[in-house]
């Protein structure tokens, strides 16, 4: 099943509620998500449910602020994907990096690990997104997508394209 912008940000913005942080490791605590580093090559993350225990996989070599980045997408599977997470553990026959899913996964990353504010008054400072990224301490694709989608909620500025497969 895939959601609408909007039901992924009150998702992401319900986990910060409940857990009182927007911190990713202190979010995978209170999910109970267990997460452990592995030797991936060019992977940077997997979720993953193995009897009803999830998982995030996560190359063990980030920068800490990609692993970060990496941490929220794989907690945004866990809650807006965990039931196809499950079946396809379970039975190991599909790929799920769909790009629909992937989106949903970065979107619900974008809008806990930058917050509106923040983003708006980098740009009213006259910042493009690749100084928003270096300032914020993230990726050029993840902001590029949480401004596209800060447009579609009505802020007016320019667009900026961004890619659903930075964290491949």
């Amino acid at each position: 099943m895939y959601y609408d912008n909007d039901h992924i940000i009150e998702q992401a913005h319900k986990l910060i509620r409940e857990a009182g942080t927007s911190d990713p490791a202190s979010l995978a605590d209170y999910l109970d998500i267990s997460v452990k580093p592995v030797p991936f090559r060019k992977q940077k993350g997997v979720y993953q449910v193995i009897e009803d225990i999830p998982f995030i996989f996560i190359k063990e070599d980030l920068a800490p602020e990609i692993y970060n980045i990496v941490i929220l997408h794989e907690i945004g599977h866990d809650r807006l994907h965990r039931d196809i997470a499950k079946a396809f553990a379970e039975y190991d026959l599909f790929d799920m990096q769909t790009s629909r899913m992937e989106y949903e996964a970065n979107l619900f990353a974008a809008e806990i690990s930058l917050p509106d504010d923040e983003i708006l008054d980098y740009i009213y400072q006259g910042m493009d997104v690749s100084q928003i990224a270096r300032a914020m301490y993230s990726d050029i694709n993840l902001v590029a997508l949480k401004a596209s989608d800060m447009i579609r909620r009505g802020y007016n500025f320019n667009q900026v394209d961004h890619r659903n497969d930075f964290l491949k």
